[in-house]
């Protein structure tokens, strides 16, 4: 029985990829580099800031890291300052939410984007539909290691088995099967159905919608 839902947050609560663009192309200017375009970011997205920025600061040409160091903590107080630029929720997830919430089930969000982000923009874009927030900090490892979900389940007073975890990328199906949780792919988000399959996907859904569906299924077997 599914007593919990947690979710990944870029490509699976939130549309988020021009606001990592813009950030990120904003330092690249910064620092002389070329700008890159935005889809590129579906791809270096999905192990937390760090790891985005090495990527995007690789591809913009600065092939040593020489501003890596620099560019990640400008990246994180960005993302700070104004983590919502063009960030808007994906069609029908609000509407999910709720009936998820109505049908008892507890909600939560663990991200590798920064804690502080994640909280802001869970807040601003879904107020408080959610039980629980965790994004990326020093405190515990980054997906894909199943902490962060266990931490949640812990919290809930639920057992992995019990809980459904959502995302869209290889790094969340690897996070929500090492947790022992039943592992949904999010079609609508950054990566496509092959990956997800690949990776572990217990089921990959192909709208918002079919979240609800998925629970009750997963709860009746």
């Amino acid at each position: 029985m599914i007593k919990a839902c947690i979710f990944d947050l870029d490509g699976t609560l939130a549309d988020t990829l021009e606001s990592m663009a813009y950030v990120a192309n904003e330092i690249m200017q910064k620092y002389g580099l070329k700008a890159l375009p935005t889809d590129n970011f579906r791809y270096y997205s999905g192990e937390g800031a760090d790891m985005l920025m090495q990527r995007a600061l690789k591809d913009a040409g600065d092939k040593e890291l020489i501003h890596y160091e620099e560019g990640r903590r400008l990246y994180r107080e960005m993302f700070a300052a104004d983590p919502m630029y063009k960030v808007v929720p994906y069609e029908g997830m609000p509407e999910t939410l709720k009936e998820l919430k109505k049908r008892g089930i507890r909600l939560a969000v663990c991200s590798n984007k920064p804690h502080p982000a994640a909280v802001k923009v869970i807040a601003q874009l879904y107020g408080d539909d959610f039980d629980m927030v965790l994004g990326q900090s020093d405190a515990i490892r980054r997906k894909p290691a199943p902490d962060g979900p266990l931490m949640i389940a812990g919290k809930f007073g639920v057992r992995p088995e019990e809980c459904m975890y959502v995302g869209d990328t290889s790094t969340d199906m690897k996070t929500g099967k090492a947790a022992g949780m039943f592992t949904v792919g999010a079609l609508w988000g950054f990566r496509d159905r092959e990956e997800l399959n690949a990776n572990g996907a217990d089921l990959v859904a192909e709208h918002p919608t079919d979240l609800v569906k998925i629970s009750e299924e997963y709860c009746n077997d």
